[in-house]
């Protein structure tokens, strides 16, 4: 591709955003909410220097964060330099037309092992805390907190709305 054609290609949503109609913030919100609280996987990407990794993990969509209990890895080489995220939920079965799906830029905060919100997130999710203080290794908590996320749509096109709508934290 030349220069010119990155370009472009870069810029085609910018450009699109433009002239489709937006939805309302409390709508748009209550349209993620939902489909967070009806999926339960995302891929979780985490980036350091020329380091890169993209990981699916189970969630919980809970009080506008993202609550994942991991056993660790190599997403915590980034974090550890890094606490901004990219994440992805998406339908599995999408087809041409009929896509479904949301990209999440945000920060991480770890959460201290057996704290009070560690502890009201394990019994949101029915783990047992005493299996989790029995375990070799700790199972860590991450808490995403969403700055901007970006909602695929193609059902938006149908009441007259851009199928791309962007949804950002008021704290941002």
């Amino acid at each position: 591709m030349t220069e010119e054609q990155y370009i472009q290609a870069e810029s085609f949503w910018t450009r699109k955003d433009e002239t489709e109609k937006k939805l309302d913030a409390d709508a748009l919100y209550s349209w993620i909410d939902e489909f967070l609280s009806s999926h339960k996987v995302l891929a979780l990407a985490t980036a350091t220097k020329d380091f890169i990794r993209c990981t699916p993990l189970e969630y919980s969509w809970y009080a506008g964060a993202l609550w994942i209990f991991t056993e660790g890895g190599l997403k915590f080489k980034a974090l550890k330099e890094n606490k901004h995220i990219a994440a992805a939920v998406f339908e599995t079965s999408a087809s041409f037309g009929g896509l479904r799906s949301l990209q999440i830029e945000g920060t991480v905060e770890p959460v201290e092992l057996f704290s009070d919100e560690y502890k009201n997130v394990a019994e949101l999710r029915k783990i047992p805390m005493e299996a989790l203080k029995k375990l070799k290794e700790p199972m860590w908590l991450l808490k995403i907190i969403p700055i901007e996320i970006t909602c695929l749509n193609s059902d938006f096109k149908k009441d007259g709305f851009g199928s791309r709508q962007i949804w950002k934290s008021c704290h941002s």
